[in-house]
C-alpha cells in the first residue's frame, strides 16, 4: 500500500498534460493568436508520445521505472517552471508544453507497468483503473483551479502552472524513497527490439486497440458540443460545458466502478462487458431523440472509462518480462488522440453525424478485440484445468 500511492499520485501528475486543453482560451487571448496558431498548443504536447514513447520504453527497460518517472517529473517540473518566469513571447509557451508533454509520456511509460511491481498478486487490473481515476481527477482540476486562480485570487492565468509544479515537488518527493524492482532481464531491449513486438498479431491488435480507443475519447471530446447544436438545436456555448462535462464526469464514475468491479470479475471479463456498453452507448447517438442520445452519452462514458487501463494490463501481464518495451508503444498509440479527431472533423464537413460513425466502428473494433482475448486466456487455461 505505501509502494501505490506515490504511483497514484504520479496518475494525478499525469491528468495534468490532458489539461492543456482548459489554456488554449487564455493564450489565444493573451497573444491574439489565429485558430490554427493556437491549434499547436494540445498538438505540441501530443508530439512528444508519438516521438519519444517507445525510446522512453527502452531506457525504462535498462535504467528502472523509477530511474524514468524522477527523471521525466523533473522534466515536467522544468516545463511547468518556464512559464512562470515568463511568457513574454508565445514560443515560451509552446517549449513549456512540449516538455509537459514529453513528461507526460515518460509518466505514462513508466507509471503504467510500474503499477504491476508495486502492485499485490491479482491486483494489477484494478490498480490500473483506479490509477485512471486519480488520473481523471488530475484532469479535471484545471478547469476548476484557473477559474479560482483568475476570479478568486486575481492572478493571472498562468499561475496555474505554479499550482501544477508544486504538486509535481510533492511527487518527487515521496517517490524518490520508494524502491521499484526493476527486472534485470530487459536491459538487452532497444528500439529496434520494441519495434519488432508488433510482429505479434495480438500485440499489434492491442496498440491499435489504444490508437483508436484514444482516438475516439477525443474525437467524442472535440465534437459532442457541435454534434448536440446541430441535431438539437441546443446552444453550443451550454453544450460545450454540459455535454463535455456529462461525458467526463460519466468517465470518472466508470473508472471508480471499474476498480470496484475488477474485485470480483476478471479483466477480460470486464473487457468485454464495458467494451459492448461503450458499443451501446455510441449506437444510442444515432436514435433521433434528445433524452436517448443524452443518456447515450453518459453510457458512452462508462463504457470508455475502463479500456486504456484494461488494454494496459491485459497485454502487460500477457508478457511482463517486456513490460517496458510495451508500455513504450502503449503509449505511443495515444497520438490516436490527433489522428482520429482530425479525420472526425474532415468528415463533420459533409454530416457531423456520419462522423460519429467512426468511434461507433471502433467500439466494434474493441469489443471483438475482448472477445478475441477472452478466447485466446481461455484456450490457454483448458490445458491446466485438464491436466
Amino acid at each position: 500500500m505505501k509502494k501505490t500511492i506515490p504511483i497514484f499520485l504520479a496518475f494525478f501528475v499525469m491528468g495534468f498534460g490532458d489539461a492543456v486543453g482548459t489554456l488554449v482560451g487564455f493564450v489565444t487571448r493573451e497573444y491574439d493568436l489565429t485558430p490554427s496558431l493556437a491549434g499547436l498548443l494540445p498538438f505540441f504536447g501530443l508530439l512528444a508520445f508519438g516521438l519519444f514513447s517507445v525510446p522512453i520504453g527502452v531506457l525504462s527497460a535498462r535504467k528502472g521505472k523509477k530511474f524514468v518517472l524522477v527523471v521525466f517529473l523533473c522534466i515536467t517540473l522544468i516545463g511547468l517552471i518556464i512559464p512562470v518566469i515568463s511568457i513574454a513571447q508565445y514560443y515560451y509557451v509552446l517549449i513549456a508544453i512540449f516538455l509537459l508533454g514529453l513528461g507526460m509520456a515518460g509518466l505514462q511509460v513508466a507509471g503504467n507497468p510500474a503499477m504491476r511491481e508495486v502492485s499485490a498478486e491479482g491486483n494489477y487490473s484494478r490498480n490500473l483503473t483506479f490509477a485512471q481515476f486519480i488520473k481523471s481527477l488530475g484532469t479535471i482540476s484545471a478547469p476548476y483551479m484557473t477559474p479560482f486562480i483568475v476570479v478568486v485570487l486575481g492572478l493571472a492565468w498562468y499561475n496555474i502552472f505554479a499550482a501544477f509544479a508544486l504538486v509535481v515537488l510533492i511527487c518527487l518527493a515521496i517517490i524518490i524513497p520508494i524502491n521499484i524492482p526493476h527486472r534485470e532481464e530487459q536491459e538487452q531491449s532497444s528500439i529496434a527490439n520494441s519495434f519488432s513486438l508488433l510482429k505479434k498479431p495480438y500485440v499489434l491488435f492491442m496498440v491499435l486497440g489504444i490508437f483508436f480507443y484514444v482516438g475516439a475519447e477525443v474525437g467524442m471530446n472535440s465534437w459532442i458540443a457541435t454534434f448536440l447544436n446541430i441535431r438539437f438545436g441546443l446552444e453550443i456555448e451550454s453544450m460545450a460545458t454540459l455535454g463535455i462535462g456529462f461525458f467526463l464526469t460519466a468517465l470518472v464514475i466508470g473508472r471508480l466502478i471499474g476498480a470496484a468491479v475488477l474485485h470480483y470479475v476478471s479483466p477480460v471479463k470486464f473487457f468485454i462487458a464495458t467494451s459492448a456498453l461503450g458499443l451501446v452507448g455510441m449506437a444510442g447517438m444515432f436514435v433521433p431523440i434528445q433524452s436517448v442520445v443524452i443518456v447515450s452519452l453518459f453510457l458512452c462514458g462508462l463504457g470508455f472509462g475502463n479500456i486504456f487501463p484494461l488494454i494496459f494490463s491485459i497485454l502487460i501481464d500477457s508478457m511482463p518480462e517486456r513490460s517496458s518495451e510495451l508500455s513504450g508503444l502503449l503509449v505511443m498509440a495515444i497520438v490516436g488522440g490527433a489522428v482520429i479527431p482530425a479525420i472526425m472533423g474532415v468528415i463533420a464537413d459533409w454530416s457531423i453525424q456520419l462522423s460519429f460513425l467512426l468511434p461507433l466502428a471502433i467500439f466494434v473494433y474493441l469489443l471483438v478485440l475482448a472477445i478475441y482475448t477472452f478466447v485466446s486466456v481461455s484456450s490457454r487455461i483448458a490445458p491446466e484445468k485438464t491436466s
